[in-house]
């Protein structure tokens, strides 16, 4: 997740023009390198994930949803596999990254939330800081994908218009995405599922009861 802000982020250069393809970004060694791994540039810590992953752990809990299979859409550096292995000690977990550069080094199945088709559906599903980086058409298709592969619980997060605007720390976050409003994501999403707060939205398959204070 985008490191937070708690006050009004300083005025910035002017934000890089949005890439106008998908193809135009490189997710590569020093893109990790930057984003993920160099703790003065850094976009998270990893305690972020395991603070995510546990989270996850204990809200499907509450929920009675059983996890066997977990879906991780754009893994990254795959930290959130370990913290669900301890979470979800029965289910398999698949990784799935578009970067070539990770699968190499990680041994992640090479794909795109886009049109990754998998094996059935999935109880966890976790698509986490990618969508920015997908076209407006792309992204469509991707929030069609997740709602085809998720049987129980999704987690969402993508950095939207507001988020830019007025929560995260700018001079950390790559700004050179498609920023969207989070109503483009909300209103694809309450077709087929229930926000659940915290990045949670629970397909209506699912078959969880939930109170009216519980959803969003």
């Amino acid at each position: 997740m985008p490191p937070k802000t708690r006050t009004k982020p300083k005025a910035q250069a002017p934000r890089k023009k949005q890439h106008d393809a998908e193809h135009a970004f490189a997710f590569d060694r020093a893109y990790y390198r930057r984003y993920y791994e160099d703790p003065r540039t850094r976009v998270s810590d990893p305690k972020d994930d395991e603070t995510l992953g546990r989270f996850l752990g204990a809200y499907l809990r509450l929920m009675n949803q059983p996890v066997t299979r977990v879906l991780d859409l754009g893994c990254g550096l795959g930290r959130l596999r370990k913290v669900f292995a301890r979470e979800f000690p029965q289910a398999t977990y698949t990784g799935v990254e578009r970067s070539e550069y990770l699968c190499e080094r990680y041994g992640f199945s090479q794909g795109s939330v886009v049109d990754y088709r998998g094996r059935g559906r999935y109880d966890l599903v976790v698509c986490k800081g990618v969508m920015q980086y997908l076209s407006g058409a792309d992204a469509v298709r991707a929030l069609n994908n997740l709602e085809r592969l998720t049987r129980g619980c999704l987690y969402l997060e993508a950095l939207t218009q507001e988020d830019w605007d007025s929560a995260c720390d700018q001079a950390r976050t790559d700004g050179a995405v498609y920023l969207r409003p989070a109503r483009f994501y909300r209103e694809r999403l309450q077709k087929s599922f229930v926000a659940c707060g915290g990045g949670v939205y629970l397909h209506k398959d699912a078959g969880a009861v939930l109170y009216a204070l519980e959803t969003l």
